[in-house]
């Protein structure tokens, strides 16, 4: 009856409702640096089987289809899709954008994802004590921990992530670290921990570290931050779909509920 025309609505109102916030939370995003977007994926429920296909009729012929009454649609994930954002120039020292596959590693509390997160984030600064961190409110360290000696007048990172400055009274620049790229073998598996950081999880796979440029890993780019991948027109076409789709939904349970009311009637 209209009741199952009541409940599929219902779960088409709110797999839509986790929809929109999902694309909410694209376009707050849209000026963040390497945000990634997200796309909501939907599948459909439980069927009530009526008739099968196939069953003999009483001619001895086949019924070329079935009848089946579907129960509605469930959001079941969020999928990050992490193509590549656009380069920005910053002109700073410590801004650093990854070209290709990677993350860099930074330290975070020891019960989320044993100590260490990822991000794509290369906006950094320089604490109280030289290290290199992240340009957050958290401040957090890049691993491998890298110290900029407090007399460095030049600071230059090459595209295979080797850390140079250049000190006083010294011709040539000298290297101090070696920036670090991690690797998934499904990155979308990752999970979001907000800060613009991931956390290794079963289904990302265990980090895979190394060298900018070394299997598979993309480069480093010095002054450049990348962008975020939002793609604004696209995230609004998707918002005015989810709202068409809400108020036909809502349009749904209306004409069930007047049926209901109809049947409830028929005694008078």
């Amino acid at each position: 009856m209209s009741i199952t025309a009541l409940q599929s609505a219902s779960s088409g109102l709110s797999a839509l409702n986790t929809h929109l916030e999902v694309i909410s939370n694209n376009l707050a995003n849209v000026n963040t640096p390497a945000y990634k977007t997200s796309r909501t994926n939907f599948q459909d429920l439980l069927y009530v089987e009526k008739q099968q296909p196939g069953v003999e009729n009483a001619q001895g012929d086949q019924r070329p289809i079935g009848l089946y009454i579907g129960l509605g649609v469930k959001a079941t994930g969020t999928q990050v899709d992490f193509k590549q954002g656009p380069l920005l120039d910053t002109g700073r020292e410590l801004d650093v954008a990854i070209q290709g596959n990677g993350f860099f590693r930074v330290r975070v509390q020891d019960q989320i994802g044993d100590g260490f997160a990822y991000t794509r984030s290369g906006s950094f600064a320089v604490n109280s004590d030289g290290e290199i961190v992240l340009a957050s409110d958290q401040g957090r360290r890049l691993e491998p921990n890298i110290v900029i000696p407090e007399t460095a007048t030049k600071l230059s990172i090459d595209s295979t992530g080797r850390v140079f400055v250049q000190l006083p009274n010294q011709v040539g620049l000298e290297q101090i670290g070696q920036l670090e790229l991690a690797t998934f073998i499904n990155p979308a598996g990752l999970k979001q921990i907000g800060e613009s950081l991931y956390a290794e999880s079963a289904a990302s796979g265990a980090p895979t570290l190394g060298n900018p440029g070394v299997d598979q890993r993309g480069t480093v780019t010095q002054r450049f931050l990348e962008g975020s991948n939002v793609d604004p027109t696209f995230e609004l076409i998707d918002l005015i779909r989810t709202q068409r789709a809400f108020e036909m939904n809502s349009n749904t349970i209306r004409a069930a509920d007047q049926v209901l009311q109809t049947v409830a009637q028929l005694r008078r």
